[in-house]
C-alpha cells in the first residue's frame, strides 16, 4: 500500500516539537506575569524576560499583549470545564445545592493542587471576572459552563428568582477565587492555618448556606 506523504504546505504548518516546547515556555511566562502584575502592568518585555526569550519570539508565539492574554486565558479554560462537568455529572442522581457548588467549586482546587500553575490562572480569571475590557472573553470561556450549573440550582431552588441565584452564583465564584489567591490573608488574619482540604470544605458549606439563607429572610 502506498503512503501519502505530507505536502510541502503541511510541512511548514506542523509545527516542530521545539516550537512547541517555545511556545509553551511563552506562554506559561505570559500568565505567570499577567498573574503578578495585571494586563495593564505586564509588558512584552516583562514576559521575554520571564521566558528567557527574545521579544520577537513572544511577538512570534502569542502576538500583541491583547491577543496573548486572551490566549492565556483561553488554553486553561476547556480542561475546568470538562473537570466541573464531569464532577456534576457524577453527582447526577443526587444532586443539592451543595454538591452542584463542590461541583464547581472543587475541580479548580483539584487542579492547583497537581500543578501550582493554576494559582496564576486563577487571578487571570478574577481579572477577567471583574474588567468590562474582558467580558466577551468571559461570556466565550466562562458563561456556558457557568450557565448549566445556575440552571442546576434554579432547578434546586424553584422558590428563588433569577437574580438571587446569579448573585449567590457571582458571590461563590468570588469567594472562590479569593481562597485560591490569597489564602495566606486568612492565616495572616485568623493566626492559624488549617488544611486547604478542610478550607476547601467551609468554603462550599459556607456557600451553599449563604444562598439558603438569603431564601429564607
Amino acid at each position: 500500500m502506498m503512503t501519502t506523504q505530507p505536502t510541502e504546505s503541511e510541512r511548514k504548518r506542523a509545527p516542530s516539537k521545539r516550537a512547541l516546547a517555545t511556545r509553551d515556555r511563552v506562554f506559561d511566562a505570559a500568565e505567570r506575569v499577567f498573574a503578578l502584575r495585571g494586563f495593564d502592568g505586564a509588558t512584552i518585555r516583562d514576559i521575554a524576560a520571564e521566558a528567557g526569550e527574545p521579544v520577537g519570539t513572544i511577538h512570534h508565539h502569542g502576538g500583541g499583549k491583547e491577543v496573548l492574554f486572551q490566549r492565556i486565558v483561553a488554553r486553561r479554560a476547556d480542561a475546568l470545564s470538562d473537570a466541573r462537568l464531569a464532577m456534576l455529572e457524577r453527582t447526577k442522581e443526587n444532586l443539592t445545592l451543595e454538591s452542584v457548588l463542590e461541583a464547581f467549586i472543587r475541580p479548580f482546587f483539584a487542579l492547583s493542587a497537581q500543578d501550582g500553575r493554576w494559582r496564576d490562572y486563577a487571578r487571570l480569571v478574577a481579572y477577567v471576572s471583574v474588567d468590562d475590557r474582558w467580558r466577551e472573553v468571559s461570556a466565550r470561556h466562562f458563561d456556558p459552563t457557568a450557565a448549566i450549573f445556575i440552571a442546576e440550582m434554579r432547578e434546586l431552588m424553584p422558590g428563588a428568582s433569577p437574580q438571587q441565584v446569579a448573585e449567590g452564583f457571582v458571590f461563590s465564584v468570588s469567594a472562590m477565587l479569593a481562597l485560591l489567591t490569597s489564602a495566606d490573608r486568612i492565616a495572616s488574619l485568623g493566626g492559624s492555618v488549617r488544611s486547604e482540604a478542610d478550607q476547601v470544605d467551609r468554603l462550599i458549606r459556607f456557600c451553599a448556606a449563604g444562598m439558603a439563607g438569603t431564601l429564607s429572610r
